[in-house]
């Protein structure tokens, strides 16, 4: 079973709109698990402080090292130690697919000004963003990278098949989906998808995908067009 924990200060933010749709649904079914841990049962004062004022001065808070590396050793095994932080290595669908291989995950997710940085170092976290902004915590930062792997978790989707053609599979993002009324507003759907023409369809996906990407995607239009060069120059010669 893949497992996610999350070491939060709000664990009653858990699962929230994990607990609905596909992945509620597996989630009743067993096929992952989720357990938030309350990284205030580790604070060693009556008050349950967690955060204390940054060194060499500054504004906010931090989280301390001792509270939170206690709340991670508590948790200790094989899996990832993620925290969610957007200075972090921007999680893309190549590294959540990754991640829904192994075991399952241990999400950090901060508060405050951030996460003292000793035990960043001293437990190993690898730091996750999930964009380049800034959020209140890592809470739905956690949530957006549990509800990515999960979905990719064999028997979440409907099927198998669906996690393969989709955005960011091959550096391209989706083509334009269409369903009935085949037409809608004077807008009709485009007549290579009606010609049972699987071939058809197809290549006019492919081009769509690629269009799109070209057009709003450079940096992932660049990746692909590598993949394409890299591709033509291992084909064997005639």
């Amino acid at each position: 079973m893949w497992r996610a924990t999350v070491l939060t200060i709000f664990p009653e933010m858990f699962p929230g709109p994990l607990g609905a749709s596909l992945a509620g649904k597996a989630l009743a079914n067993g096929l992952w698990s989720l357990a938030a841990v309350d990284i205030r049962d580790f604070a060693g004062d009556r008050h349950h402080t967690v955060d204390d004022t940054p060194a060499g001065g500054g504004p906010g808070m931090i989280m301390k090292a001792d509270v939170l590396g206690r709340a991670i050793d508590a948790t200790a095994d094989d899996r990832p130690r993620l925290l969610m932080s957007p200075r972090g290595q921007p999680l893309t669908q190549a590294r959540v697919r990754e991640l829904t291989q192994g075991p399952g995950i241990v999400a950090v997710c901060g508060r405050f000004e951030g996460v003292d940085e000793r035990v960043i170092a001293g437990r190993g976290l690898i730091e996750v963003s999930i964009g380049d902004y800034v959020l209140s915590g890592g809470e739905l930062a956690a949530m957006v990278l549990i509800d990515a792997c999960v979905r990719l978790i064999p028997g979440v989707m409907g099927k198998e098949s669906s996690g393969a053609d989709e955005s960011f599979s091959a550096h391209l993002v989706e083509y334009p989906q269409f369903t009935r009324p085949q037409v809608w507003e004077g807008r009709a759907i485009p007549d290579v998808l009606l010609c049972g023409d699987h071939g058809k369809v197809d290549a006019w996906r492919r081009t769509e995908a690629e269009r799109l990407t070209r057009e709003r995607r450079p940096d992932l239009w660049t990746a692909y067009r590598a993949d394409q060069e890299s591709g033509k120059k291992c084909l064997p010669k005639a």
